[in-house]
């Protein structure tokens, strides 16, 4: 691991860390795992790729701290689906959650966030989520029409006697802004971009 890992040498001390995690709601549940497999067995991320669920959990079990750099971890959606059939409440998404944290605060993964950036760029110019361009090609592709109907949006709502959509004021936007800026991040999010700009 690089020296910026953030985490414990012992394996126990690792698994400890995800599961003491605030963002993991039932620790017992990863405690608990059986091995089962009902996960993996519901998990469309595991349908479509390599992603087991079922190991995510065994190799946080065992400590392996290399499941950080593993781009599997990239491949949950946040579905929920294992937690829904898991018989002892785990929810390897949550788990997922913390691993991908760990991950980034240790500059792992950057690569996997950068064509969000759009997302967060839209936060700081209008103070709302929007679709980065960098999706409009696949989504034209799933929705055939799609990119007309964004496109003509306008003349739809005219036509269909809707209001214009509402937008927050400037002084929302400014709000928005500055909280991002505050919470630190703005910088963790032009650190990604920088990090895959001098790669390109």
């Amino acid at each position: 691991m690089t020296s910026k890992q953030n985490i414990d040498d012992s394996p126990i001390d690792f698994a400890e860390k995800i599961i003491r995690d605030v963002k993991n709601s039932k620790e017992e549940g990863v405690l608990k795992c059986v091995q089962c497999g009902m996960c993996t067995s519901t998990c469309p991320a595991a349908r479509h790729s390599n992603y087991n669920p079922r190991d995510i959990i065994e190799r946080v079990l065992d400590g392996d701290v290399s499941i950080l750099e593993d781009d599997l971890i990239w491949n949950c959606f946040y579905c929920y689906t294992c937690h829904s059939v898991c018989p002892v409440g785990n929810s390897v998404c949550e788990v997922n959650q913390i691993l991908k944290q760990i991950a980034i605060s240790n500059e792992i993964g950057y690569d996997k966030l950068y064509e969000y950036m759009g997302f967060a760029d839209s936060y700081f110019t209008a103070a709302i989520g929007a679709i980065p361009e960098i999706f409009f090609d696949d989504i034209d592709r799933d929705v055939p029409g799609w990119r007309d109907f964004r496109n003509n949006l306008g003349e739809i709502r005219d036509e269909l006697e809707l209001d214009p959509p509402l937008m927050p004021p400037k002084e929302v936007i400014d709000e928005v802004s500055k909280i991002l800026t505050i919470t630190g991040f703005k910088a963790k999010i032009e650190k990604i971009r920088q990090s895959q700009e001098v790669e390109k």
